[in-house]
């Protein structure tokens, strides 16, 4: 199926990406595409080696305060990395990182959330590290037994792994834990109900969706940046939460930078900013 590209007017010059981060040199620091791709590889090194980790809590807190800060220093250069796929290394890897930076976006919840910013990010940054194994294991849209409960298992898996590692925050393990749980109860490993998962678990839900929608995989097609909102608001299970979708929509938009649009014109252009950016 053709989905049309969104077309603005040819008035909306096309420009380059703003020069938000000078080039790597002496006393200068790397550029945002740079920082995240080594945030990725940080993460990985992170996730491989929490059998045998004590400290992770620590190392992974540093990091979730390392990309929020590269976020925050070029919001628009991170988001445009997530939908130009700029961001290296492996998928499970490399959509934890994505999820995180829309986490850090999206942020910040409401001034009662107990949660921090970072306690978030790491948890979006972990929220899979059960499954790091299993990466190539999930290839089609049908799942076997065996893969639909491993797959089912992850979030509780993930959050033992990162206790046992040496991870003691309770807002980071409950956000870990309860991802994937939904508003009717329909979701997994406890289907709990909407008044037993914390709002920031349900931020980490949907930038996990928003993500997974607009990527790529060898099985289907990514969505364009409108579709997956409209998506968020029409599919995701018992979805209540109008507020935290119209976060999603204010703060990340239907043309985000990284979308590729039809001016008038003809010409292909790349959006390069939010034009309603907080």
């Amino acid at each position: 199926m053709t989905t049309s590209r969104p077309t603005l007017p040819d008035s909306a010059r096309a420009e380059p990406f703003p020069a938000a981060c000078p080039r790597p040199g002496a006393g200068a620091p790397s550029s945002v595409l740079h920082a995240l791709n080594e945030h990725a590889k940080r993460l990985e090194m992170l996730l491989r080696g929490l059998r045998t980790a004590s400290d992770a809590g620590q190392t992974g807190m540093a990091l979730a305060r390392d990309l929020a800060a590269t976020v925050e220093r070029a919001p628009d250069i991170a988001l445009a990395a997530i939908l130009l796929n700029q961001i290296a290394g492996l998928y499970v890897v490399r959509h934890c990182v994505e999820t995180a930076i829309v986490v850090a976006l999206v942020w910040p919840a409401p001034a009662a959330a107990p949660a921090s910013l970072h306690s978030v990010v790491a948890a979006a940054l972990t929220m899979n590290a059960g499954m790091l194994d299993q990466r190539g294991s999930y290839q089609g849209d049908t799942l076997s037994g065996a893969e639909r409960d491993a797959l089912r298992r992850h979030s509780l898996e993930s959050a033992d792994l990162l206790r046992a590692a040496g991870v003691a925050d309770p807002a980071w393990l409950a956000c870990v834990l309860m991802h994937h749980e939904n508003d009717d109860g329909s979701g997994y490993p406890a289907g709990a109900a909407r008044a037993a998962v914390p709002r920031e678990a349900r931020l980490i839900a949907l930038a996990d969706r928003y993500c997974a929608y607009v990527s790529a995989r060898n099985y289907r097609r990514s969505l364009l940046a409108h579709e997956a909102l409209r998506k968020l608001r029409e599919d995701h299970p018992g979805a209540g939460d109008a507020a935290l979708v119209a976060l999603f929509e204010a703060r990340l938009g239907a043309t985000p930078p990284g979308t590729l649009v039809r001016l008038d014109g003809g010409a292909l252009a790349v959006v390069a900013r939010r034009a309603d950016a907080a």
